[in-house]
């Protein structure tokens, strides 16, 4: 299986949940993925709301030839401060979360053992307008392995699924 057939795999299933764009997307990534959703809760009417929040992810879909330290951090670096640009906190917001899925045919180890070390982490108004994280994985083609941070975890059934 190869590069390309990981990504449709992988897209195909974003696109059960997630709005896939795949057309104008600005490099270095080749498709974004969004998804939304808004919850009310309210007493017997729905005018006597209780509470509302909202929640967003922002998934950004890489797709390399070799995959060392510094392309990573760039993708990185890339992925965070877009999905940055996105959130827009205020009472109801409850999360915006970006994720980052990079596919490679080979990863150098330097790369691949950093993987698992980036993090990052915003709150606004401690906590109380919301938060943001960050899940990263990197794919190699080549071998079938996988690295997750500590959040990308959640997609390890996923990539196991494909790979």
């Amino acid at each position: 299986m190869n590069r390309d057939e990981i990504l449709e795999k992988l897209f195909s299933s974003f696109q059960v949940y997630y709005d896939v764009k795949r057309e104008g997307t600005e490099p270095p990534f080749m498709a974004e993925a969004v998804f939304q959703t808004h919850d009310e809760q309210y007493f017997l009417v729905k005018s006597a709301v209780i509470s509302e929040a909202e929640s967003r992810e922002y998934v950004y879909f890489a797709s390399v030839e070799c995959l060392d330290l510094e392309t990573l951090l760039k993708l990185d670096r890339s992925a965070w401060m877009r999905g940055m640009e996105q959130v827009r906190p205020h009472g109801n917001h409850r999360n915006t979360d970006v994720a980052l899925i990079i596919v490679a045919d080979q990863i150098t180890e330097d790369a691949f053992a950093k993987v698992s070390k980036l993090r990052h982490y915003q709150s606004y108004r401690f906590g109380f307008q919301g938060w943001s994280n960050y899940r990263l994985v990197a794919i190699e083609q080549s071998s079938g392995r996988a690295a997750y941070n500590r959040l990308g975890r959640s997609f390890k059934k996923l990539v196991c699924n494909i790979v």
